[in-house]
């Protein structure tokens, strides 16, 4: 009333005759934030910098549990509703899928049988090959082994051609900084660089058992082929590389910086493939001193 009227009379006058404090009625102009708008923006502000520290990778389950494995009391639909808000989401962008090969395939044993199942690490691994543009070099490729326990991507290697030896040396790498147990399960599908004579020796001087994919089933092995889309939705979709050189810095950056030591995964209890890695060691060795 007395803003209605201010104009008319006196703002002094019109407390004395309403008995009200000049103080509160000017109070009442400041606008008074709440506490839910104060913790909405402290909230908003530490959403923003989790989402621009996994390069818009995340978004609000992760995004979520991290706020909450730092003590903040919140609910996802509130996370939700103040990304939306901000208009803040996780960058998606489709896989590319390419021509399948015309060429014959011979059915090989398929052991995995689509049991990911695990009981600790360095028991079933999973290979593929995918490809990778770049403006100076063209299509390049990288070859991933990923174990199914942790989902960490224990070896892999990047070339200019997809030969047999760009295959073998993913694995060299994942054998060498891991060296797991005798009858090692590694699945892959049925690609002539896993089938090859060169790589099945090398596989069984490791004494690993390899298993294939059935024809014309890719869900055989859909574990690294979810990674493998994780990783063009998440870095590759979004980057131009210039050469053979500078994509295999941004892939070792992304794999070894970011998705093995850094990235959540909800499968994991929302922990990251190295946390995983190194609970099993911390256990391994806590039984043998025992």
């Amino acid at each position: 009333m007395i803003d209605q009227h201010k104009d008319q009379h006196p703002i002094q006058t019109m407390c004395e005759v309403l008995e009200l404090p000049r103080s509160s009625y000017y109070l009442t102009l400041q606008e008074t934030e709440s506490k839910r708008e104060r913790e909405n923006k402290e909230l908003t502000k530490r959403i923003k910098e989790i989402h621009e520290e996994s390069k818009g990778r995340y978004g609000a389950p992760k995004i979520h549990q991290y706020l909450c494995a730092e003590g903040y009391r919140v609910s996802l639909k509130r996370v939700q509703r103040l990304m939306k808000k901000e208009g803040i989401r996780s960058i998606v962008i489709k896989k590319y899928r390419p021509t399948p090969s015309k060429e014959t395939v011979i059915e090989r044993e398929n052991i995995l049988a689509r049991d990911f199942s695990t009981t600790t690490i360095n028991e079933k691994w999973v290979a593929d090959i995918t490809y990778i543009h770049t403006l100076k070099d063209g299509w390049c490729y990288l070859a991933s082994v990923m174990d199914l326990h942790s989902k960490k991507i224990v070896g892999y290697s990047f070339s200019c051609t997809m030969t047999t030896d760009l295959v073998i040396k993913a694995l060299d790498n994942a054998y060498a900084t891991h060296l797991p147990p005798e009858e090692l399960i590694l699945h892959s599908d049925l690609g002539s660089q896993y089938t090859s004579e060169a790589f099945m020796e090398e596989a069984e001087s490791k004494k690993i058992r390899q298993s294939f994919n059935r024809k014309g089933c890719p869900y055989d092995n859909a574990c690294i082929e979810s990674f493998h889309a994780i990783l063009k939705k998440e870095e590759i979709h979004h980057v131009t590389y210039l050469d053979y050189a500078s994509a295999k810095i941004h892939l070792f950056q992304y794999i070894e910086g970011w998705y093995n030591r850094k990235r959540m995964h909800g499968s994991l209890q929302y922990k990251t493939p190295q946390q995983v890695e190194d609970e099993i060691r911390v256990a391994a060795k806590s039984l043998h001193h025992v």
